[in-house]
């Protein structure tokens, strides 16, 4: 198939599952095309069925914002006309099924190219909410040939929120086994914790969303019973108050802010714990990656972590803002061997056997083909 992808370039969960997705399909013999502004952070190294193409966006003083939706819709005219495209896959509703259902209409007859949706999470939980967003919203999905959730939680909100009447299909987010898995890490865990204390992560993108203070005072309430160290990787809003509250609470010494990381692998491979006390999550992409290198995960209960994290097997779950019991379960779990052991492992069988990249993209490429199928009509 030829398949163009639009999607944010950024470190972002929709960024970085749409650029994995791409490059598992592109190995499969695929034919794909990103279209986007900038090149993806995840889209690393060269393949010739890999093919990048940048949305140009002019600024004329008569506008006060760039206009990147009817660009990134001219952008996937121009790929779809001239690469022969089978489907566009737009990663986040808004603006990439938008763009892609103009692209389509100016295409008319032309093109049989069908329009796959993939929903992550705030496109829905919160931007789609915006009074000025939702009727784009709700027509972009409606008039999208196939739309997707990354899980059932996420269906079921999109449902509920917009009352959509299309179906949706539920294909989680993946990770490569081969790639996600522990590896030998003394060095890094030597730099991170040079007196054999306990390493307790987090990941990501710094917002409110994320709560990462409640990380913070977690991480402040288990080094009074645990030796151990604070791991923040990422970076937005939220990082100036973190690293506020760190030094008001006197642990600054024992945090340490990495900002964004590509290589993810060796430092959750240095990591004993993994920590995601979100308010909000659709899926839960960097604590899957966390299971898959054998660290356990403490969570809320938001979203769809619970898909993902078994209580009281892989981790633990508690309700957003429990700071004392997610402190206490970490506590748990740091101070008995055994127990650690078996969630590690079955951390990463859960990982491997539900979420490998190989499994999840059989299930994207059968969607596909069952778009393709659907109201299939020959071009003239």
């Amino acid at each position: 198939m030829k398949i163009g992808i639009a999607c944010y370039p950024t470190y972002g969960g929709s960024g970085v599952v749409a650029a994995e997705l791409g490059k598992a399909l592109a190995e499969r013999g695929h034919q794909i095309h990103f279209i986007s502004y900038a090149m993806p952070i995840r889209l690393d190294g060269f393949m010739d069925n890999i093919v990048y193409h940048e949305v140009e966006i002019s600024n004329y003083p008569v506008f006060d914002f760039p206009l990147y939706t009817p660009a990134l819709a001219s952008k996937i005219v121009e790929v779809a006309r001239f690469e022969h495209l089978d489907i566009i896959h737009a990663h986040y509703a808004i603006p990439h099924a938008t763009s892609a259902y103009l692209a389509k209409q100016i295409l008319g007859k032309e093109s049989n190219i069908k329009i796959v949706t993939t929903l992550h999470g705030t496109d829905i939980t919160l931007v789609g909410l915006e009074p000025s967003y939702l009727p784009v919203m709700k027509f972009s999905i409606e008039q999208s040939d196939g739309v997707t959730a990354v899980s059932r939680f996420l269906k079921e909100k999109t449902i509920t929120n917009y009352g959509i009447d299309k179906e949706i299909e539920v294909i989680p987010n993946f990770i490569d086994p081969v790639k996600y898995k522990r590896t030998e890490s003394a060095k890094i865990r030597q730099n991170l914790a040079p007196d054999g204390e306990k390493v307790l992560t987090h990941i990501s993108n710094f917002r409110q969303v994320k709560r990462v203070q409640d990380v913070v005072r977690i991480f402040n309430e288990v080094q009074k019973k645990v030796p151990s160290k604070l791991i923040l990787i990422g970076d937005g809003p939220d990082r100036s108050s973190c690293e506020l509250l760190a030094r008001e609470l006197g642990i600054f010494d024992h945090v340490k802010f990495l900002g964004k990381q590509n290589e993810l692998v060796c430092l959750l491979s240095a990591s004993d714990l993994f920590l995601i006390p979100s308010q909000s999550e659709s899926f839960g992409l960097s604590a899957l990656e966390a299971m898959a290198c054998e660290v356990p995960v403490i969570s809320s209960s938001v979203g769809g972590l619970p898909e993902l994290v078994l209580h009281g097997q892989t981790g633990y779950i508690a309700e957003i803002g429990d700071i004392d019991r997610m402190a206490k379960y970490a506590v748990e779990l740091l101070t008995n061997d055994a127990k650690y052991k078996l969630f590690a492992a079955a951390a990463r069988q859960r990982a491997i056997t539900l979420f490998s990249a190989d499994k999840v993209i059989d299930l994207y490429e059968a969607y596909y083909r069952r778009v393709l199928a659907e109201n299939a009509v020959s071009v003239p």
